[in-house]
């Protein structure tokens, strides 16, 4: 089964360059530890969510909206696109994920569709 990891944290968490280092190196670390088990299959940081734009489209209208959809403290930072045996195995990744430990990290399956290439 595919599930997506879903890391969310503080966007704007001061961080001293050996900090950011050491967290970095957590996310090679778990690279490995994944792609050893051949559950990686992808995964990116996303850029701060001040540069995201909203798209909405009422009665045919094109709406625009800067930003995320919603204000919250935590934003979206990144995924990873995993292929586990089970949910249990996807929690037990997730929970290695270094964001898990300073913000959260959401496990969903993927929903296939039949006849969807």
């Amino acid at each position: 089964m595919q599930y997506v990891a879903l890391i969310y944290d503080v966007e704007d968490r001061p961080q001293s360059p050996s900090e950011f280092e050491e967290m970095m190196g957590g996310y090679f670390a778990f690279n490995e530890t994944a792609r050893g088990q051949g559950a990686l299959l992808g995964g990116e940081a996303l850029e701060p969510s001040s540069t995201a734009t909203t798209v909405r489209v009422r009665d045919g209208e094109v709406l625009l909206t800067d930003g995320p959809f919603a204000e919250t403290r935590e934003a979206l930072g990144g995924f990873y696109l995993l292929e586990c045996r089970d949910l249990d195995h996807a929690i037990e990744l997730a929970a290695k994920i270094p964001g898990a430990s300073t913000g959260c990290v959401e496990v969903r399956p993927v929903l296939h569709i039949p006849g969807d290439g």
